[in-house]
C-alpha cells in the first residue's frame, strides 16, 4: 500500500508575513487583501500577520529573504504585479524576480508564495487581483498554506 500525504491549508497558531509592492499599487493592494482575507479564513490571527511594503517588485526578493532568515515565519506571500511595457525590462525584472523567489524558498526552506503578476496589460492585471480570473494573492496564500502543513507532515 502506498503512503500519500498532502497539506491542508490551516494556518491556526502560525506566523506569517506578505510582502507587497507599492508599483501598481491598485493591482497589488487588491492582491494583499485577498492573501490576509484568506490566511485570516483559514485560522491565521491578524496579529499574526506582518504586510512589508517595498517600493517595487525587485525589492520584493531582499525583503522575502530577510524576514525568512528571521524564523519567525512559517511562510512568505510575496504580491506584485509587473505589466509589460515597450522596453526589455519587464523580461529581465520578471525573471529575476521569479529565481530569486524561488532560490530563497529551497535555500532557507520554508514555503514563499507567488503572487507576482506577469502580465500584457493593465486589464490582465485587474483581471487577476479580485476580476474575472479570481485572485492570484488568494491564490498564492492558500499555496503557502498547503505547503505549510504538508512540510510540517514530512517532518513529523
Amino acid at each position: 500500500m502506498v503512503c500519500e500525504i498532502q497539506g491542508n491549508p490551516n494556518g491556526a497558531g502560525q506566523r506569517f508575513a506578505v510582502v507587497v509592492s507599492r508599483f501598481n499599487e491598485p493591482v497589488t493592494q487588491a492582491l494583499q487583501v485577498g492573501a490576509v482575507e484568506e490566511l485570516t479564513r483559514q485560522g491565521v490571527d491578524s496579529e499574526d500577520i506582518l504586510v512589508a511594503h517595498v517600493p517595487g517588485a525587485f525589492e520584493i526578493p531582499v525583503a522575502t529573504q530577510t524576514l525568512a532568515r528571521t524564523g519567525r515565519y512559517a511562510g512568505i506571500i510575496c504580491l506584485g504585479a509587473l505589466i509589460r511595457g515597450e522596453t526589455p525590462h519587464f523580461d529581465y525584472l520578471s525573471s529575476a524576480v521569479a529565481h530569486s523567489l524561488e532560490q530563497i524558498s529551497v535555500e532557507v526552506g520554508i514555503p514563499v508564495g507567488f503572487g507576482i503578476l506577469t502580465t500584457e496589460t493593465g486589464q490582465q492585471a485587474l483581471d487577476r487581483c479580485g476580476g474575472s480570473k479570481g485572485n492570484k494573492g488568494t491564490e498564492a496564500a492558500q499555496t503557502v498554506l498547503e505547503m505549510v502543513d504538508l512540510i510540517s507532515r514530512i517532518n513529523s
